[in-house]
């Protein structure tokens, strides 16, 4: 029976550390192989009306994927296809005005050089991101970024690990140019990403999040205390609103304020909504984003806040519970 094969713990360390230090030493070096085919082809993909289409082959198609997906978050619309489908009719996704960012090491790929001639038919712009300045891609494009390195982390400097890992650095250097020319900022990225916990501080409003209608605790002035209670335990949000008959906010009542009472001893039962709710209570518009909401929470020590329009009417409540269950906080 063969034995597994096992490891040399300090060897695969040596390892890791001379891998670190070989790709290190490939990234410091892009920038000064950068010149005017990086900027003409930030200014290429600038003016693009189109699309910008990413090919690449192999592991070059892998980090192809990734540098289309940064640049279509980062306000450059772009996406990947694969150079052997393009032969049989994925072509058809390259217009005229696009941009094609054709990626190989070698510059030699087969599969890039057998549509070559269609791309250059179809008026394109291309650009290539190639260690071989000389090679047959380089010699068609029209703006070549240097992605050389000099020499791979594989011990046999054969498998791509630094040439690719460089190809990611200038997928990445080439979007931070974009989105900085774009005047790109927090807003237009959280767009991209209403999933993300950016999209969800800088998009989520107040009105999207809060209680609103029925379901609001709303007392009159001359509440009796005990009802009071019972409405603020049936909406369960710790709070009760007092409104006027025009539906305008005059105060609010909460659970902090019952434990309060109760600890100075107060004969609550006598006294009316009017005569327990505080007169100012925070407010914020249902517009607002929910961030702000909850800021206004924490600079406060509050956990609820109204929600009036613009004539002081009240709209709804939000609570610390709905911003975490958004996951705004």
């Amino acid at each position: 029976m063969t034995a597994r094969p096992s490891i040399d713990p300090q060897r695969a360390l040596q390892l890791a550390a001379h891998t670190f230090e070989i790709e290190a030493r490939a990234l410091l070096g892009l920038a000064a192989r950068q010149g005017a085919g990086f900027t003409g082809a930030v200014q290429a993909m600038l003016d693009c009306r189109g699309r910008v289409i990413v090919m690449g082959m192999g592991k070059s198609g892998h980090v192809g994927r990734k540098i289309a997906a940064t640049l279509a978050s980062t306000g450059t619309p772009a996406f990947f296809v694969h150079p052997a489908e393009a032969s049989h009719g994925d072509l058809g996704m390259v217009q005229p005005g696009d941009v094609v960012l054709a990626i190989s090491n070698s510059g030699e790929s087969d599969e890039l050089a057998a549509i070559l001639p269609a791309l250059r038919r179809l008026g394109i712009t291309l650009v290539a991101m190639t260690g071989k300045p000389e090679s047959t891609l380089a010699q068609h494009a029209d703006q070549v970024i240097s992605s050389a390195v000099a020499e791979e982390a594989c011990p046999l400097n054969l498998a791509p690990t630094a040439s690719t890992t460089a190809q990611m650095a200038l997928g990445d250097a080439l979007a931070v140019a974009l989105l900085d020319a774009r005047g790109f900022g927090e807003a237009d990225f959280a767009r991209s990403h209403p999933g993300g916990a950016l999209g969800r501080k800088l998009l989520v409003h107040v009105g999207e999040l809060m209680v609103s209608g029925d379901e609001l605790p709303t007392v009159a002035a001359d509440t009796p205390f005990t009802e009071m209670m019972r409405s603020m335990s049936a909406k369960g949000l710790g709070a009760a609103l007092l409104v006027d008959g025009d539906g305008r906010l005059q105060g609010i009542f909460t659970d902090g304020d019952l434990r309060r009472l109760v600890e100075r001893g107060v004969e609550l039962r006598t006294l009316g909504a009017a005569e327990v709710m505080h007169p100012r209570p925070k407010t914020i518009r249902a517009d607002a984003l929910a961030v702000e909401a909850a800021e206004l929470m924490e600079q406060h020590r509050i956990t609820a806040v109204a929600v009036v329009d613009g004539n002081g009417r009240l709209a709804g409540m939000l609570t610390i519970g709905h911003l975490m269950r958004a996951k705004v906080v």
